[in-house]
């Protein structure tokens, strides 16, 4: 039995040993080694599948970047055509030339084609990398990126005296970045880098030739130099060539050549040259308009000068319309007005010390941008505790400068310092801090926390930077409709970033709605503000040193940009006749040419001179009616006094528009309303106005009348004879005259003593009065007499008069007398034959 059983339980291991050791057992090893061999395989292959899936996102990367930039060349290649086809728009009419300027074009064509600046490989893989980083950390998709901008040519700088002239120039343009008021030792550093052969400097002087600031004016040997650059394909020497022809200094005006030279300079890359042409297709100025085409263009420049713009928002730009300052609007500050807040800043007034100090930290109002002074006024405001000097103290340490270096520990005193007094500049500059980690640890709740309370007090910087954070979603809800707020809130102050984030916005869409118009607009605002806007003081300076000629060729150049105020005050020179660049008659039609642009762009005192100029006939036709067009324009849209004042003069006489008295009063009262120096020619016209509608309402009644009708009838007498109820009425005025100053006798008056016999009775004498006791005086010559003698004046014969001359008859006084002359001078002999009889019963 218990072998058995000990069998049994022998039985049952073997079973098991032999399933564990069977066919179904290696079944499971082999299931389970092909199973990790599947795994191993399907890890290649996703391994594989995502290689090939980063290809092809790659690639369409590629195809997404390539169409753009054959786009960009496709509209490079079409303003080629453009000016080709403007060239040879008449090939019946071609001259030499025309001709001189086809094959100057198909030379340029030739040497520089334009698909030679496809975008290089490097630029691809730094575009792909960019959007993979964009993606990666969720930011916005940014269309400004897709507008490439075709590579620009850097100066090589190989030799050690190349080396030595890059250096010098650099220098040289530090200076004059700061507007210093004498510019002729910089310039000098120019011209030296220039003789040793190094390109930018010699584009640099050949501007400065043209404008006669720092060096002599020479406009010839600057299109030499201007020729010579373009020749080795430098872009900023088409761009002077494209201003010459365009403006016809030097050379003869010539549109389709100076678009020609600015399709070359642009497509190389001169900001000069986008700008003028992106103005050119924004105000359709010999292009046809186009928005596309000048955002392109707007962009490219906006994003040179926005990455040069420091948060501060760059140095300030004074716009002076010499229009204004000539009729006694502000202009840039006096140097005795400076020397004056100088004087009291040295003893000791804080206003003074923190005024200048803001002045010299930002530059403008004819003050030069200088860090140093403006620590040193700064400094002696904090001494007293002052909030807006502790708090640019900060930015200045925060920022650095010339001769300051950066130091987050003393920025941080001055900021906290300047918030405990509630400043927003202060407040600010906690929040940037707190923001990038500069001497604090980084901590955006807090910098939100500053920069809103620096917002709400209206400080440009904190609704700038509120814009940053929920534009990006920093320590915030990406918000873009918040971000379009405060954007918006800091770009009314002329914050540069502000304007270019803003214009980001709408060019894309994002919170508002897309609009390439506005995109422009903005856009174009922050290419204005870049450092060539500097030149706009220059040119003040120059025309208030009696240097008009400089001062128009600096304001020619910023018109062809677009700047508005720039193009104003050029046809303020020429419309002077101050400048001696264009004489004669041609200076009126340029004037015109430019108060269009200039009216264009919303300017109110530029299209009053539009009016003007059509009214009187200046560099163009007489034409009422563009006059009294004009005029409307500037009063309903732009609410100018003096055009209102013009178009109720233009209904009060009938001119270029109906005679309508009503309406004229009514432009009177509102150019009153409008202005108030307005008001006292307004009411000397109202006066007027009264004044002749009183007469003519006198003269409606009169001819109404039916005596009127009985006397002008052609049986009165009236019409005939009307000289003559003229004199009597004349002479029944002159007889009450006289009756009223006519001497009163006195009836209480003392009889005479009789003559005394002393005295001779040869001649005609009156008697004095009774002699006193002392004696008989004479009154004049002081001798005892009884009596003085005074002879009779003889008077003349009238010819009127039948009685002798010396008739003791009363004769009227003098005045009466020439009262009459004066009458019959006026109607002449026959009134004056009638008047005989008159006078001779008078």
């Amino acid at each position: 039995m218990s072998r058995m059983y000990w069998l049994a339980i022998c039985l049952c291991f073997g079973f098991s040993f032999c399933e564990l050791l069977g066919p179904n057992s290696q079944k499971d090893g082999i299931k389970s080694d092909d199973e990790t061999d599947n795994s191993k395989k399907n890890d290649k292959k996703d391994k594989e599948t995502a290689e090939y899936l980063m290809k092809l996102r790659e690639e369409l990367i590629t195809m997404q970047i390539i169409p753009e930039s054959m786009k960009d060349n496709l509209n490079m290649i079409e303003e080629f055509s453009e000016t080709l086809n403007e060239l040879l728009r008449d090939p019946d009419e071609l001259s030499d030339n025309h001709l001189d300027q086809m094959k100057f074009t198909l030379a340029m064509l030739k040497k520089y084609p334009l698909l030679k600046h496809s975008l290089p490989l490097t630029d691809l893989e730094k575009a792909k990398h960019n959007a993979d980083a964009k993606k990666e950390k969720g930011e916005t998709k940014d269309v400004f990126g897709n507008i490439l901008d075709v590579p620009e040519e850097e100066e090589l700088v190989t030799t050690a005296e190349m080396k030595e002239a890059k250096a010098i120039y650099d220098k040289a343009m530090s200076e004059l970045l700061r507007r210093p008021a004498e510019t002729r030792a910089p310039m000098l550093q120019v011209k030296f880098a220039a003789e040793r052969g190094y390109r930018p400097a010699q584009a640099e002087l050949a501007w400065y030739l043209v404008f006669g600031d720092g060096v002599e004016r020479d406009l010839d040997l600057a299109r030499s130099m201007f020729e010579e650059l373009a020749a080795d394909g430098y872009a900023e020497g088409h761009a002077g060539l494209g201003f010459l022809y365009a403006t016809g200094l030097g050379v003869g005006v010539s549109q389709a050549r100076a678009l020609l030279y600015y399709t070359l300079g642009a497509a190389g890359g001169s900001d000069y040259a986008q700008m003028a042409l992106a103005y050119r297709h924004w105000a359709e100025v010999t292009v046809p308009v186009s928005c596309p085409k000048a955002l392109q263009l707007y962009t490219r420049v906006a994003a040179k000068v926005a990455s040069k713009v420091s948060l501060s928002g760059g140095p300030g730009v004074q716009r002076v319309r010499l229009l204004d300052e000539a009729e006694g609007g502000a202009g840039a500050l006096d140097s005795d007005l400076i020397e004056y807040y100088q004087l009291l800043a040295d003893k000791g007034d804080v206003q003074a010390q923190v005024g200048l100090g803001q002045l010299h930290f930002q530059g403008g109002h004819g003050v030069p941008l200088d860090i140093s002074k403006a620590l040193h006024y700064f400094q002696q405001a904090a001494k007293t505790g002052n909030a807006v000097a502790n708090a640019f103290l900060g930015k200045i340490y925060l920022e650095g400068g010339e001769g300051v270096r950066p130091n987050n520990e003393t920025a941080l005193h001055y900021f906290q310092k300047a918030a405990e007094l509630n400043n927003p500049v202060g407040q600010s500059g906690l929040g940037i801090m707190y923001l990038q980690g500069r001497g604090v640890f980084k901590d955006t709740t807090v910098a939100l926390k500053y920069f809103t309370m620096s917002a709400n007090q209206g400080w440009v910087e904190g609704q700038l930077y509120l814009g940053f954070m929920y534009f990006g979603g920093i320590g915030v809800r990406r918000d873009f409709k918040q971000a379009n707020k405060y954007f918006s809130l800091a770009s009314q102050s002329g914050h540069v970033l502000a304007l270019y984030h803003l214009a980001q916005m709408h060019a894309q869409g994002l919170g508002v709605p897309r609009s390439c118009t506005t995109a422009v607009e903005l856009l174009k605002n922050v290419c204005e503000r870049g450092a060539w806007s500097a030149r706009l003081m220059a040119a003040h300076a120059a025309w208030r040193a009696r240097s008009a000629d400089a001062a128009l060729a600096q304001y020619l150049a910023l018109a062809e940009r677009g700047l508005e105020v720039a193009q104003s005050n050029a046809a303020f020179l020429l419309d002077s006749g101050e400048s001696r660049l264009f004489p004669g008659e041609q200076r009126y039609r340029r004037a015109l040419q430019l108060w269009g642009r200039a009216a264009a762009q919303g300017c109110a005192g530029a299209r009053v001179k539009l009016g003007d100029y059509h009214y009187y006939g200046l560099g163009t036709a007489p034409d009422l009616e563009a006059a009294a067009f004009h005029y409307r324009i500037a009063s309903e849209q732009l609410h100018n006094a003096q055009a209102t004042f013009n178009l109720g003069y233009m209904h009060e006489r009938g001119l270029g528009l109906a005679r309508d008295l009503h309406l004229a009063k009514r432009c009177y009262d509102l150019a009153a309303d409008t202005a108030p120096e307005a008001r006292l020619p307004a009411a000397l016209a109202l006066a007027r106005l009264h004044a002749a509608a009183a007469v003519h309402r006198l003269a409606d009644s009169l001819v109404d009348s039916p005596l009127a009708a009985l006397l002008l009838s052609g049986e009165g007498s009236l019409l005939h004879n009307w000289d003559a109820y003229l004199i009597g009425a004349l002479t029944t005025a002159l007889g009450v005259v006289v009756l009223l100053r006519r001497p009163q006798r006195q009836t209480d008056r003392p009889a005479r003593p009789p003559a005394s016999d002393n005295c001779s009775s040869g001649s005609t004498a009156r008697r004095l009065p009774l002699p006193s006791p002392q004696g008989p005086t004479n009154a004049r010559t002081g001798n005892t007499c009884c009596d003085v003698k005074v002879p009779q004046r003889r008077t003349p014969a009238n010819p009127f008069l039948s009685q002798p001359s010396n008739s003791l008859k009363a004769r009227p006084p003098a005045s009466h007398r020439a009262l009459l002359c004066a009458v019959i001078s006026t109607f002449g002999r026959a009134g004056g034959l009638r008047l005989g009889a008159t006078l001779a019963m008078y």
